[in-house]
């Protein structure tokens, strides 16, 4: 196990899924297991703690999801360029650290890493979508509320979610990550329908602001050996932060990922500039004030959302679409959570329909 717990808790009835074995099973001794009627009343950390939110990170806990598991990504809407993304919700939080992560304020109220006991019922869910839209191809990942591979080491969910997509030619699985935790990975054959994406980040940023994730050259490690194994590979630059040096950094992490896996080799780019609430930016400064990453030029956009300084980021949008562009081969790119009217700006023409797109980057 790669990252520390200080407790797990077992919803009642959940005990008997095989999911809940394996975890008990794999827990180290020391880590104190309790079995509750109600678990986010018995997660929720001691009044008073320094940090709640870090402190529900170490726990963890196993229940059963009584909602949907499936949805269209959050960050589509009428007022960004779409990419057709479909959020597959198997667990929920993370057990790295980032200063600027959106869970800070999205899950403030209930901090603890839980994980579905009940995941593979979401496979139910996924063969309705497929046969209500014969034809069509989708992209469906697990990186929205959590990292898809953390604690993959304990809970052995991507070996179901491998053969179960592995056998579905109309789904791709994308298995978002900042992690190097890809054992389980290398022990399956994908059958052409995984696709691995890394989250990239200069080391100033990742030193600054990543914490306990793996290093951006760990992460670009580890996409070379699941590229050979037999998976795709993309990579997200998201958020791009515009510090100084900022730009130069940003070339030197591409030449150094370009160097490793050839630009034909990589399924597709996307690009999202740092954007907080206030909220979210409060709660981050209170809890990194020492991290400089989060004190750039920004403004309060339309959305309601405080965004870098609109030259800033456009500039660091071009310059990375331009160092990808003279790397000789067309590597699809698209925007996240950004305006039609700003994606154009970038790449000189407007983005495509939002099922185009995600039928695209499911079959590429």
């Amino acid at each position: 196990m790669k990252f520390d717990l200080d407790a797990v808790f077992v919803e009642h009835g959940c005990a008997g899924y095989p999911l809940a074995t394996r975890i008990l099973r794999a827990l180290p001794r020391e880590v104190p297991v309790t079995h509750v009627a109600d678990p986010r009343e018995s997660t929720r950390p001691a009044s008073g703690a320094r940090d709640p939110f870090g402190a529900g990170k170490r726990r963890m806990v196993i229940a059963r999801r009584k909602s949907a598991f499936l949805a269209p990504c959050p960050a589509g809407s009428s007022e960004f360029a779409c990419c057709g993304y479909l959020v597959l919700t198997l667990a929920s939080n993370c057990p790295m650290d980032c200063s600027y992560c959106f869970l800070q304020e999205f899950l403030a109220d209930n901090p603890a890493f839980q994980v579905y006991a009940n995941f593979t019922d979401s496979f139910d869910e996924l063969d309705r979508l497929i046969g209500n839209a014969r034809g069509r191809s989708f992209r469906v990942g697990t990186g929205d509320l959590a990292d898809s591979l953390a604690f993959d080491s304990l809970t052995a969910m991507s070996r179901e979610l491998i053969e179960f997509f592995a056998s579905r030619e109309s789904l791709t699985l994308e298995l978002k990550t900042k992690t190097g935790e890809i054992e389980n990975l290398l022990a399956m054959d994908p059958r052409g329908r995984v696709l691995v994406s890394w989250t990239l980040s200069p080391d100033a940023v990742y030193r600054s602001s990543e914490h306990l994730t793996a290093s951006p050259a760990a992460r670009i490690a580890a996409a070379r050996a699941v590229l050979d194994a037999g998976y795709r590979v993309a990579f997200h630059f998201d958020p791009l932060i515009a510090y100084p040096g900022a730009e130069r950094d940003y070339i030197l992490l591409i030449d150094e990922l370009l160097d490793t896996i050839a630009p034909k080799e990589i399924s597709f780019i996307s690009m999202g500039g740092l954007r907080m609430t206030p909220r979210l930016r409060g709660a981050a400064r209170s809890r990194f004030p020492g991290d400089p990453m989060l004190c750039g030029e920004d403004v309060l956009a339309s959305d309601g959302r405080l965004r870098t300084f609109t030259p800033l980021r456009l500039n660091l949008y071009r310059t990375l679409a331009d160092r990808f562009r003279k790397a000789g081969a067309e590597i699809p790119a698209y925007l996240c959570m950004e305006a039609a009217s700003v994606h154009e700006s970038v790449f000189g023409a407007p983005p495509s329909r939002p099922a185009i797109i995600g039928n695209r980057l499911a079959r590429d």
